[in-house]
């Protein structure tokens, strides 16, 4: 018992600080599936999200009780602090989940709170520690996809807010309508900075398959969010009285969403060549991280961004995408969570090492 214990605690004191990733990528598989009309695997999903999004809090608390160290460590660590904004985007899926699947809204009023605070309190710190910290990585070691998860956090807060708005009364409903404009539109700006850092970190320099890591998915993925907050912004213009200040950005709000599903479509392609050149052609193991679970949500989401804009806009030629990419996100969340099953059994089963008896073997050799 006291070794299982020791294992255990190892495993807390290297928990990913994107671990959250797990209840975003099941809560938008789960809107998905609702959306398409798939209720029965969307409640599952909620339950089973319910599930993990209270575990991952609690190993959180423990961590920051037991291991405080190593989690300001990787606060401090450019490749590692944004994923702690996991936490924000996880807690406004859940809330979107609550609205859409459960149908409820006062439990999702609060999640957006705590969303809200999450996304302010990690935000300023994750800025602000990488930016006054002395040693510092080069553009290379420091930057990877995992950056735009900053991005994913702010949209998520968009959406859960323009889909909250749908249901307060004035004049809150006006507020809030342009509290999610003002998030859209400031987590398109940040898209911009740091995407133009990832794509010259692609061009310019040595691009080997261990940099080709899951969290280079988001770059699909913080565009297909940016699409369905977008989409809610232009559902919520319909009535003039109700946010007239979107009405008479409509064709703005329009093209700039078209914009961010035109980008992430783009990124596709690039995206799955480079996974099929990393794992077929230079033969890296498919083994499980937590961040594949970066890997999911793009997927999920991409299928309810086009859902969103085609009932937006009118555009449902589109309307066969979104059932292929749902397909795609359910297959690839199963062998995730298969994959983390087995991989948390394994670590579990490990022998823990003494380091001190390890050195003393050394010795006496």
């Amino acid at each position: 018992m006291g070794e299982f214990l020791t294992r255990a605690d190892g495993m807390l004191k290297g928990l990913s600080p994107a671990s959250f990733a797990m209840v975003m990528a099941t809560g938008i598989v789960s809107i998905a599936t609702e959306l398409l009309g798939y209720g029965l695997i969307a409640k599952t999903l909620f339950a089973i999200n319910i599930v993990l999004f209270t575990i991952l809090w609690i190993l959180t608390i423990l961590r920051v009780v037991r291991h405080r160290t190593a989690m300001l460590a990787d606060l401090t660590n450019h490749r590692l602090s944004f994923g702690f904004l996991t936490i924000v985007a996880a807690t406004c899926v859940l809330g979107s989940q609550v609205i859409l699947v459960a149908g409820h809204f006062e439990p999702a009023v609060v999640l957006l709170g705590a969303g809200v605070v999450f996304w302010v309190l990690l935000t300023y710190a994750i800025f602000t520690i990488l930016t006054i910290k002395e040693n510092k990585p080069s553009l290379v070691e420091g930057i990877n996809g995992g950056w735009l998860v900053a991005v994913v956090a702010t949209q998520s807060v968009a959406v859960l807010t323009a889909l909250l708005a749908q249901h307060w009364e004035q004049p809150v409903r006006l507020y809030a309508n342009f509290f999610a404009l003002s998030m859209w539109l400031w987590g398109g700006m940040l898209y911009i900075w740091i995407i133009s850092l990832i794509f010259y970190r692609y061009m310019f320099f040595r691009f080997s398959p261990a940099d080709l890591s899951p969290p280079y998915w988001i770059n699909m993925g913080a565009m297909a969010i940016s699409t369905t907050a977008g989409s809610l912004l232009i559902l919520n213009s319909a009535e003039s009285a109700d946010a007239p200040f979107l009405n008479s950005l409509r064709a703005f709000l329009e093209g700039f969403t078209v914009f961010y599903w035109a980008t992430g479509t783009w990124w596709i392609p690039i995206i799955a060549i480079l996974a099929v050149w990393r794992y077929g052609y230079r033969r890296l193991p498919f083994e499980y991280d937590p961040l594949y679970w970066g890997a999911v949500f793009p997927l999920g989401m991409y299928a309810v961004a086009t859902n969103r804009m085609a009932e937006a806009m009118d555009l449902h030629f589109l309307d066969g995408l979104p059932e292929v990419f749902l397909v795609a996100a359910l297959t690839a969340w199963l062998a995730t969570f298969i994959g983390m099953l087995r991989s948390i059994a394994r670590q579990l089963r490990t022998p823990v090492v003494d380091p001190i008896a390890t050195e003393d073997q050394v010795e006496d050799g």
